[in-house]
């Protein structure tokens, strides 16, 4: 199931190339305050899947129509996985690995949908693409064990860490409004293939950079979300971005970038520089 939130927060899933709303499941959308209508979706989606309303005209709009959002608009938090395939520790020419580094938080104002812009921050810093698989929680996570680890996973869907290099802590490289692209939509974990098995591919302004496949990532997923369940609570709706391999480049302003994963589809951004000035802090040559 391809499930999508759309045109300011609502909730559908797509059949063939229509959206189906599901606001009547989620008990409608005038809820202030509260958490999103993808995320009660999620926290009741064991029983509310069998009750998915079958596509009809009055229930459904084309997808061409619609205007997507991150398919989660409000997590908790973004987990990041730092160095995570050994051709990018490799090509970064780095002596550690996320082994040695745990993980990072990026945060979820950075969240941007396909479809948006990327905005470059400052006129004298480098910014990167990296295309990488992001796993969304579906049942709350504490202390899981690895084996048990995927039971709480609701879907995959494709993520852009967008980075800007340098000297800073990570958090602050990466969290930039805008630089965290998610989507197209989230494929549940029954229909995606195994999630140590997706093929991943991106590409800037035409040029091809990254191709991997998720075997290669150094910590999988069921031992991504065990770990980071022992150092905070995952909550419904948190994203954990996997990691990217080697490929990672230069971004210009009005560079098209896409990130396709196999079984989940194709995530494009377009990039502007909007003029910004130099970086206030001192570490652009790093």
């Amino acid at each position: 199931m391809r499930l999508v939130t759309f045109d300011d927060g609502r909730v559908g899933y797509l059949a063939e190339d229509r959206v189906v709303d599901l606001g009547d499941l989620v008990g409608g959308y005038s809820h202030p305050g509260t958490i999103s209508a993808m995320r009660r979706l999620l926290t009741d989606w064991g029983a509310l899947r069998e009750q998915l309303p079958t596509a009809t005209a009055a229930n459904s709009v084309a997808l061409s129509s619609v205007r997507l959002g991150p398919p989660v608009p409000d997590p908790t938090k973004i987990v990041a996985a730092p160095v995570n395939y050994r051709d990018h520790k490799s090509e970064m020419k780095m002596s550690v690995d996320i082994s040695d580094l745990a993980v990072f938080l990026k945060a979820p104002s950075s969240l941007i949908a396909h479809g948006g812009t990327v905005r470059l921050p400052y006129s004298d810093r480098r910014v990167d693409q990296e295309g990488e698989l992001a796993a969304v929680i579906g049942r709350r996570a504490r202390n899981v064990a690895v084996a048990d680890a995927l039971d709480h996973v609701a879907g995959y869907t494709g993520l852009l860490d967008i980075t800007m290099r340098g000297g800073e802590d990570r958090s602050t490289r990466k969290s930039f409004d805008t630089f965290t692209p998610l989507g197209p939509w989230l494929v549940t974990s029954d229909e995606a293939a195994a999630p140590d098995d997706i093929d991943l591919d991106c590409t800037v302004a035409g040029e091809h950079r990254q191709s991997s496949n998720t075997k290669n990532l150094i910590w999988g997923v069921a031992e991504l979300v065990a770990y980071i369940s022992t150092v905070m609570t995952l909550e419904v709706g948190d994203v954990i971005a996997t990691g990217t391999p080697s490929g990672v480049g230069p971004l210009a302003d009005g560079d098209e970038v896409s990130v396709t994963l196999s079984s989940i589809g194709t995530l494009s951004v377009t990039v502007t520089s909007d003029n910004p000035g130099p970086s206030p802090t001192g570490t652009r040559n790093r």
